[in-house]
């Protein structure tokens, strides 16, 4: 089994904030990823490029896996790549991606560099970031476009604007978009990390996740330190679902 497919939260923190970055793992996230697209302005990329191996270092010897959001590869991802490369994130996210041909594209792109690197090949995986329409409705042709896809990330902000959605806590606007995401999924085998919630209440986090759960989701990103341990608490089994899974 994947190591991807038992993680339940993936905590997305700004890349260039040291102190963050740091104190990522008090979050008791499974994965953590250094966010160097909305969570990074262009200036301070380099700066984050700089951090990436002492982070990914730490982050692994706390028992997390540690990757990296680059931004698109003709937006800057290039540059991103070549900065956290030989810092050997165990995975690459790609946001905006529009279809299958920008995965082929970064799989090369991340290939190249690990023949550059002496990285083992095919060590660094992919997870592509679903955030429109477009982009949900060709799900498993992109998950299927690289055997290094590791997950599927569904994003939040991002897809109720391509929508024109109105946001709201409830989230109810989102709410056949995640089930078309998580059976897009299912289909293809690949796992499905549900979109954050992006308000603070922690109840209101709560009540998300497990609707999520509810609906046969495994695991969710965050972009709060303090919603990992709900997360988890949500995704984590009990004893009577260990007993259902065992019958």
């Amino acid at each position: 089994m994947s190591p991807y497919a038992t993680c339940r939260s993936w905590y997305f923190v700004e890349g260039a904030n040291r102190q963050a970055l740091e104190q990522a793992v008090m979050s008791g996230a499974d994965v953590l990823v250094q966010e160097l697209e909305d969570f990074t302005p262009p200036e301070q990329r380099p700066t984050a490029h700089a951090l990436a191996a002492g982070i990914y270092a730490a982050w692994r010897a706390a028992g997390a896996i540690a990757g990296v959001r680059i931004n698109p590869l003709g937006q800057g991802g290039r540059a991103d790549l070549a900065g956290v490369m030989p810092a050997r994130p165990d995975f690459v996210a790609l946001p905006k991606v529009a279809g299958p041909d920008d995965i082929v594209a970064l799989d090369r792109a991340v290939a190249a560099a690990e023949a550059d690197l002496g990285i083992a090949p095919g060590r660094t995986r992919l997870v592509p970031n679903i955030e429109s329409a477009a982009a949900l409705v060709q799900a498993g042709a992109i998950a299927r476009a690289s055997p290094r896809v590791a997950a599927l990330m569904l994003a939040s902000e991002d897809m109720a604007a391509d929508l024109g959605a109105e946001r709201l806590p409830d989230c109810a606007e989102l709410a056949y978009v995640r089930q078309r995401f998580l059976v897009e999924c299912r289909a293809v085998g690949v796992p499905a990390v549900d979109c954050p919630y992006t308000w603070s209440d922690r109840q209101g986090l709560r009540a998300d996740a497990l609707w999520a759960r509810r609906m046969g989701f495994q695991a969710k990103s965050v972009v709060a330190r303090a919603h990992g341990a709900v997360v988890n608490a949500v995704f984590t089994p009990d004893a009577a679902a260990i007993a259902h899974a065992r019958r």
